[in-house]
């Protein structure tokens, strides 16, 4: 059993329960190490068309105030960690290292949810409008992003390394048969490799369009070539979700060689075997 996960959110962002009920849900499940990683705020102009940013602004406070008191009454047995999921902006690197400094986090999850201003995970409308060959440039932008977060140093875990595939699978797997990707690819979890990052290995996608494990097979191939650490986790908006498919994603990482799943505490890290 997986006994650590790190990706989680509440209802002070777009997620459904509270601090108190992930919680209780979190020991229910059997879980000895629990991480709340709640989006970070955004800097002005990254929006969705319906957007959480108010509601996550005026309940920030709050959420770092409920954690670091579970933090505090933490046990040997069940541990709550204090974590935040940056959403990185390639330009506004100085907002996002204000954002992780601003509070004690045990560790930070880099995420990469914008193109520019655009948030490519909102709708699949918005992909169905987008011929093939622009899709393979925002999968090759994905990329060049994705390596600027990891040379950032604001994370020690980079969340979900293919989310942009969440509503084009078929034209990512195409993508990923082209040289460019392969270069691509190669270049950027090379410098996971360099800065000795984490990557995790999440069953969101599963509940996703996209309906694979994030990130997928070639990915993994890749990672397990280069000997990348890796966390599993949930990416969880609802109790039912914490440790969801843990089962399948143990398999899955077994496939490819690995045996422990990475946590961070303190921003120290160490690994849990399976």
């Amino acid at each position: 059993m997986i006994r650590a996960d790190l990706h989680t959110h509440t209802r002070h962002s777009h997620a459904v329960n509270s601090v108190a009920e992930m919680t209780r849900a979190a020991r229910e499940t059997g879980l000895e190490t629990f991480g709340f990683s709640e989006h970070s705020p955004r800097p002005d102009g990254y929006l969705y068309p319906s957007d959480y940013q108010a509601k996550l602004l005026a309940g920030y406070a709050d959420y770092i105030a409920e954690v670091q008191a579970l933090r505090r009454a933490s046990t040997p047995q069940f541990t709550v960690l204090l974590g935040l999921e940056i959403d990185f902006m390639p330009d506004e690197l100085e907002f996002a290292r204000q954002a992780v400094a601003a509070h004690p986090f045990d560790y930070v999850i880099g995420g990469l949810h914008f193109q520019g201003k655009w948030g490519f995970d909102w709708s699949q409308a918005e992909w169905d409008a987008i011929a093939e060959a622009e899709r393979f440039k925002i999968y090759a932008r994905y990329y060049r992003d994705l390596g600027a977060l990891i040379e950032s140093g604001v994370a020690q875990i980079i969340a979900h390394p293919d989310l942009i595939k969440i509503y084009s699978r078929e034209s990512f797997d195409r993508w990923l048969n082209t040289p460019e990707a392969a270069r691509a690819l190669r270049r950027t979890f090379g410098l996971l490799q360099e800065r000795d990052l984490i990557m995790e290995i999440s069953s969101a996608g599963l509940r996703k369009p996209c309906a694979e494990i994030y990130p997928g097979p070639r990915i993994m191939r890749l990672a397990a070539e280069l000997g990348l650490k890796v966390c599993l986790s949930s990416d969880a908006h609802a109790t039912g979700q914490i440790a969801y498919a843990f089962d399948q994603l143990e398999t899955y990482a077994r496939e490819y060689g690995y045996a422990e799943s990475w946590i961070v505490a303190g921003k120290q890290a160490r690994a849990i075997p399976f």
